[in-house]
């Protein structure tokens, strides 16, 4: 059986990438293939290749086997703006699309971890949420949650929406973006309004090509 998440969190640069690294991390040491997945990204840099994100290449190089790039990332757009502003037709985004560079990780893979873009909520064009495309694949989600001023009422709304969009939420991570020293003041509240799994504490990290993984205790869901 293939294990699959989708992280996501309550806005943008919330830690997405730092949870997906050690989720894979994490994966490899029990013996899994593990290989990461960012369908949309945005913010890439023009290379010989290609456009490519920063975030992405981070996902390529800690996954067990690296696969070609536009496998992992098949949309790369330039502005580090929402991937709506840009979706048009010229250059749409399908789920076609997704799924099929999905299917053929799967062949590759025996857990996948899939990066979102922005927060939740980032709309990746007019009618449709990337939410669709994950019921339609049947992909659980995991919320991160960047603990500072604010994150408590991000937390419950980003909970109330995943939970009306009907996917499978299986938990969230509390990641901390700074040294607030009121961290599990922050995590004590959250729980007493979110009932999903609480998976863990990611500690400040202040170089995300540094992440001593083998000193987080973090819980990889079912």
């Amino acid at each position: 059986m293939i294990k699959k998440w989708f992280i996501t969190g309550t806005d943008t640069n919330v830690g997405k990438t730092i949870v997906s690294i050690i989720l894979i991390k994490k994966a490899k040491r029990l013996g899994l293939t593990a290989i990461g997945y960012k369908p949309i990204s945005s913010g890439c840099r023009k290379t010989i290749k290609g456009l490519q994100n920063s975030d992405t290449l981070l996902l390529q190089k800690n996954s067990t086997i690296q696969l070609d790039y536009k496998i992992i990332n098949p949309y790369a757009f330039y502005h580090a703006i929402p991937p709506v502003f840009l979706n048009n037709k010229n250059y749409k985004i399908n789920f076609y699309t997704l799924s099929k560079k999905l299917q053929y990780i799967k062949k590759k893979a025996n857990c996948i971890i899939i990066e979102g873009i922005g927060g939740w909520c980032t709309p990746i064009c007019i009618k449709n949420n990337l939410s669709d495309w994950l019921k339609k694949e049947n992909i659980p989600v995991i919320l991160v949650i960047a603990i500072k001023l604010g994150c408590i009422n991000h937390a419950i709304l980003t909970t109330q929406s995943i939970l009306q969009s009907g996917v499978k939420y299986v938990g969230w991570f509390a990641n901390c973006t700074t040294p607030e020293k009121y961290i599990l003041n922050y995590i004590y509240i959250i729980k007493k309004y979110i009932s999903a799994p609480f998976l863990g504490i990611i500690p400040y990290i202040k170089d995300i090509n540094y992440i001593p993984e083998n000193k987080i205790d973090i819980i990889l869901p079912p």
